[in-house]
């Protein structure tokens, strides 16, 4: 670029010096007093020029043409993935993604797949290549369970079927999302042999790229669940029903018991401030119980005889730190599900102890129990809404926060009642020192 100027510069030069050099002469022919004056001004003139020529060289602006320096298909992948990917890995964001994948790079077809099936397949062969079936290749399966890039280079490592596939190669990136493999996605090309380094390149970028869009999704998904589960325990724990039962029973108390009435109104002001002032998403067992034992005194007022409350907590897991609003939820169905509808009393069982390097939670009541029909649905989104957080809440919650075989396990039986198995991992990182001992200890139910 400086060499092109540089000559630039010494033609316009020349040509200024061979038309000065013209007019000296022109001037010295006909005009021989004055040269010595033209003289000079041509000596200025060349300063001038010289002196302008300089300036320009160095303030010139230097134009690229874009086409000469193509932007990476990476980033222009990753800035139209982004949209999408944040709602999650399923069928619709697959395809949409498949498709700007293959629209952006050199390859004949695309797949993205979760552990189990296919979910987008776009390009050649799509008339027998599709998507929402199992997955069907063994390399695949194998970068599944493994996590490793796999690179496949002829025909027969791609064990399609059909016999007029043109698919030749195929380079498979396994997903990783949070530590795991969540899925692959897969490059095919219709030439045999090695792959292009550049495609392999793409597919290790594209599949890292995915990956961290969908930790990004995980990571909001969980934020929404928390901020909903808040949300919902306020309205569901202030409620008109549970705030009209509980200051009936209080009224009931003034004319009979007016000393119990007053410690009731002060149980029910402790449940709220307790609600109010909750911050962050995690405290410790202790104050998870202290907020279960405020929520049973008042229950039990109004139910008397025919609740009955046992317990058994393990003192040594009371400073380790639980997801909030995990146990009273749990608590509050099995008395209003599982107790109330009862005739005759009932008994909700609260039990916390270490089990296996974790932290087992078991809320068993004998109530009515849950009908075959009705359990599978239980933790269904939305399924008995007005149940506090509710289960399909805590449900998710737990699922989010420590993995898919943490979720709530339900055991149940008509007449007979209802358990509820909640498993939270424990940890030193989860332990907090201190603390005085739950007031439930000291309540004789």
């Amino acid at each position: 670029m400086s060499k092109d100027f540089t000559s630039i510069n010494g033609g316009i030069i020349m040509r200024w010096g061979l038309i000065q050099l013209f007019l000296v002469v022109l001037v010295a022919l006909f005009k021989p007093a004055i040269w010595l004056v033209v003289l000079m001004m041509l000596l200025a003139s060349a300063l001038a020029t010289y002196l302008v020529v300089e300036y320009i060289q160095k303030h010139r602006v230097i134009k690229i043409k874009l086409d000469d320096h193509p932007i990476d298909p990476t980033l222009q992948i990753a800035n139209e993935t982004l949209p999408y990917l944040r709602r999650g890995l399923n069928e619709e964001t697959a395809y949409k993604t498949a498709e700007i994948i293959l629209k952006l790079s050199d390859v004949s077809a695309v797949a993205i797949t979760d552990r189990e099936k296919v979910l987008a397949y776009i390009g050649e062969c799509s008339d027998h290549h599709k998507a929402g079936g199992p997955i069907i290749t063994y390399a695949t399966k194998q970068a599944v369970e493994t996590g490793e890039l796999i690179i496949i280079k002829d025909k027969k490592g791609l064990q399609c079927p059909e016999k007029n596939c043109t698919l030749q190669s195929a380079v498979i990136a396994p997903l990783i999302c949070q530590g795991e493999v969540a899925g692959t996605v897969k490059l095919y090309q219709t030439c045999q042999g090695d792959l292009q380094p550049s495609v392999v390149k793409l597919a290790l970028a594209v599949a890292q790229l995915l990956g961290l869009q969908m930790e990004l999704a995980e990571l909001d998904r969980q934020a929404q669940l928390v901020t909903k589960a808040e949300l919902d325990a306020l309205h569901a724990q202030i409620n008109p029903h549970f705030l009209f039962n509980t200051l009936n029973t209080i009224i009931t108390y003034t004319r009979t018991d007016p000393d119990t009435s007053r410690k009731l109104l002060i149980r029910l002001a402790a449940f709220f401030r307790q609600t109010l002032k909750r911050h962050g998403h995690f405290n410790t067992l202790r104050e998870e119980i202290e907020y279960v034992n405020t929520y049973l005194i008042l229950e039990k007022a109004r139910f008397r005889e025919k609740l009955k409350i046992q317990r058994n907590i393990d003192p040594d897991l009371l400073d380790y730190k639980v997801p909030v609003l995990t146990l009273q939820p749990l608590v509050e169905n099995a008395v209003k599900h599982g107790i109330q509808p009862k005739m005759g009393p009932g008994a909700v069982q609260i039990s916390a102890k270490l089990v296996n390097g974790e932290m087992l939670f078991v809320i068993k009541d004998n109530g009515v129990g849950i009908d075959n029909e009705r359990l599978p649905k239980v933790l269904l989104p939305g399924f008995g809404s007005g149940n506090g957080v509710g289960l399909s809440n805590v449900n998710e919650r737990l699922k989010s926060l420590y993995g898919e075989e943490y979720g709530l396990k339900i055991e149940s039986e008509t007449d007979k009642g209802t358990e509820v198995y909640v498993r939270i991992p424990l940890n030193e990182e989860s332990h907090e020192k201190g603390g005085f001992a739950s007031e439930i200890e000291s309540i004789n139910y």
